[in-house]
């Protein structure tokens, strides 16, 4: 009975949580509903404040479930920032989601320093594989491994949801989609390049 009543329990706080990423994702921490959170979720208020107490703690709950697929959405190859910035690419237009709570987290909770904030180092891998790279002279040692990991991804949100002027989508056609990926691959290719004397 009670391995049963743990199931549920478990299923009812899975739902909670996917409907909780749907609605942050689409308005924020302040412009998220708790009603619409339950009737997705299809249960009550008082089960999930039980759960996860007010909705901010919700929030924090949910984008700590996404951090990792946030910063591990694609493994840097710092050997490959093109690839990379093109896997990044595929990624956004996969998951929009992640994006969307990158965004709100960085406008509501975080607006200047680690997103994060939580004193982890989430991209000393990443930086160790770049600086690799700047040593065996595949990406130019001129920058810092933090600014040439800032400047692919932002590059790589060109046409993400958090995009200043087009955002990518799903219905766009695969050639379009193509263009981009070999616009972003150029870009970070000629950017990143060592300056052969």
């Amino acid at each position: 009975m009670a391995t049963r009543l743990q199931a549920k329990g478990a299923d009812t706080r899975r739902r909670i949580l996917d409907a909780a990423t749907e609605e942050f994702a689409a308005y924020g921490i302040a412009g998220a509903r708790v009603d619409r959170i339950v009737a997705v979720a299809r249960t009550n208020k008082a089960q999930m404040y039980s759960y996860f107490g007010n909705k901010d703690q919700l929030f924090d709950v949910v984008f700590n479930l996404h951090v990792d697929r946030i910063v591990n959405a694609v493994p840097v190859d710092g050997a490959d920032l093109p690839g990379y910035a093109v896997r990044l690419y595929d990624a956004y237009l996969e998951h929009p989601e992640l994006v969307r709570l990158v965004t709100w987290a960085r406008l509501e909770r975080n607006p200047t320093g680690d997103l994060f904030g939580d004193g982890r180092d989430h991209d000393a891998g990443k930086l160790a594989n770049i600086e690799k790279a700047q040593q065996a002279g595949l990406v130019t040692d001129g920058m810092a491994p933090v600014d040439v990991l800032a400047l692919v991804t932002a590059m790589s949100m060109t046409w993400s949801p958090a995009s200043a002027l087009i955002a990518a989508g799903p219905d766009d056609t695969e050639e379009l989609h193509d263009r981009r990926r070999r616009a972003l691959a150029e870009a970070v290719r000629r950017a990143f390049e060592p300056v052969r004397h």
